[in-house]
């Protein structure tokens, strides 16, 4: 049960089950930074130059996939908002004078003219 409370921690600092996007970030980082690192090793044969374009290759695909997820999670939980406000006041509304749903079809054009 102690290493389901503290979940699994990079570095100390970021407990990556419990933070979102972490995960998928970190993952997304690895295999970016292999394939910077490695292409750039197969062009030029530098040993130590590959290594930082890999590093930077990680740093760049991590941050962009973590801010990238972020964005998306953020524009849900607005769209998730709406959604529960127009159902909860459809039910407030519904059966009275101010249904949005009457009101819509009181105004709609009968038929061609």
């Amino acid at each position: 049960k102690v290493g389901s409370e503290n979940g699994l921690r990079l570095l100390g600092i970021l407990d990556v089950q419990n933070t979102p996007c972490a995960r998928e970030a970190i993952l997304h980082g690895a295999g970016g930074s292999v394939a910077a690192g490695l292409l750039y090793f197969l062009a030029t044969s530098r040993v130590k130059r590959s290594f930082d374009v890999g590093f930077a290759g990680f740093m760049v695909t991590t941050l962009g996939s973590w801010f990238y997820c972020r964005m998306n999670n953020a524009k849900l939980r607005v769209q998730q908002r709406l959604i529960q406000e127009g159902i909860k006041n459809k039910v407030v509304y519904e059966g009275t004078v101010m249904d949005p749903t009457k009101k819509g079809k009181a105004e709609a054009p009968s038929g061609p003219s």
